[in-house]
């Protein structure tokens, strides 16, 4: 077994080589053929290639007693891709749109396919015509699987619909498309399927917000009314032949926003209390924004209470000199990366009548998808 994956295998004959290379992405199959012209040199490439990708292959021989003439290269259907003199400049005779020599010697011919499907599925052909011994042929055998993508991490906020999209680049292989829900405790359930054949089901106890696109190619699971219990890692599987099961995952976020409350209360002393609250997932921070000389009374002090659905309420107490009138505090709660601040104002002044507390608006930035 070669450090690649891919395995060789020798035949000795006599004293001609033939060696026939197999590049795919990172990987290399090689096999090497001693001796008899006639001989083939068979490789399969382990693991396969992924669609889309380009193949590159190569096959070179021993040509010190021997002049090559001509070298061409086969499908599996014995339809010539390439044929060209490897003169000095090579003169190409017959060459394939998506077929493309990246280098060729006395002894060595090397091609890439590009944008490989699962039609370039199939065993390939390099022949050497050799002056005076005849033709020295060797071949490589090369299966093609899909790749899965996914949109990768998403995030989404409580309340709204949310869609996870995942793609198979081979569609006709594939016979089933399944979605797997994994909670944070390790928990796997099944959420819904979808075959060649039509069958549509999604289990029952996600019926009521959950559906599933009628598609083979790229699958869309959507989500309305997200809550924080649809936080999970979702894995689609392409169940596909003859490639098996291929799959892919991604993480679902849920984030809360928050709906700070302000109050306070001002003391006969003169001295006022001021209470932000805000309930979010993850928890909000909470800072003070006092305008002028600085009236507190010491830092801010604040407290977290987890509510025992994902949502945490921080609230924060600041002291302060009431002393001036139509004094004005700004409570900002935000919660990091999901949304812009959401700012809560109170304001009051030394008469009790004229205290006030007030909301402003605030709006939320669009959830990261990452």
């Amino acid at each position: 077994m070669s450090s690649s994956g891919s395995f060789l295998q020798e035949a000795v004959f006599s004293d001609s080589v033939c060696v026939c290379s197999s590049i795919l992405d990172v990987i290399l199959a090689q096999i090497v053929c001693v001796g008899n012209p006639a001989s083939v040199c068979d490789v399969w490439t382990r693991p396969p290639v992924s669609a889309a990708l380009d193949l590159r292959t190569g096959c070179v021989q021993d040509a010190r007693r021997a002049t090559v003439r001509q070298v061409r290269w086969l499908d599996w259907h014995k339809k010539v891709l390439l044929a060209y003199e490897p003169s000095e400049p090579v003169r190409v005779s017959h060459q394939e749109p998506n077929v493309q020599l990246n280098a060729s010697h006395s002894n060595g011919s090397y091609i890439t396919i590009q944008r490989v499907g699962s039609e370039d599925e199939g065993c390939y052909s390099c022949i050497f015509d050799v002056f005076p011994r005849g033709p020295l042929e060797g071949a490589t055998c090369v299966s093609v699987t899909g790749k899965v993508s996914l949109q990768g991490n998403r995030t989404a906020l409580s309340g709204r619909p949310v869609t996870l999209s995942c793609e198979y680049s081979l569609p006709e292989k594939v016979h089933q498309v399944l979605w797997r829900k994994t909670a944070e405790q390790g928990d796997t359930s099944t959420v819904a399927s979808y075959t060649k054949r039509g069958h549509h089901n999604i289990e029952e106890r996600y019926r009521r917000r959950f559906s599933l696109s009628r598609t083979l190619d790229d699958t869309q699971l959507t989500i309305q009314a997200v809550s924080t219990q649809d936080e999970a890692c979702y894995t689609c599987e392409f169940h596909a032949y003859p490639d098996g099961t291929k799959s892919g995952s991604a993480c679902l976020s849920v984030y809360v926003l928050p709906n700070p409350e302000v109050s306070h209360v001002t003391s006969s002393s003169g001295v006022s209390e001021a209470n932000c609250t805000a309930r979010s997932r993850p928890p909000a921070e909470i800072t003070w924004d006092i305008p002028g000389e600085n009236r507190t009374l010491g830092p801010p002090v604040s407290s977290a209470y987890d509510q025992g659905d994902g949502t945490t309420v921080v609230t924060s107490t600041l002291l302060l000199q009431s002393a001036i009138k139509d004094l004005s505090v700004t409570c900002v709660s935000d919660v990091k990366a999901v949304v812009s601040p959401a700012v809560m104002k109170v304001q009051w002044s030394s008469e009790p009548d004229q205290s006030r507390a007030t909301k402003s608006s605030f709006h939320p930035l669009h959830s990261k998808q990452n």
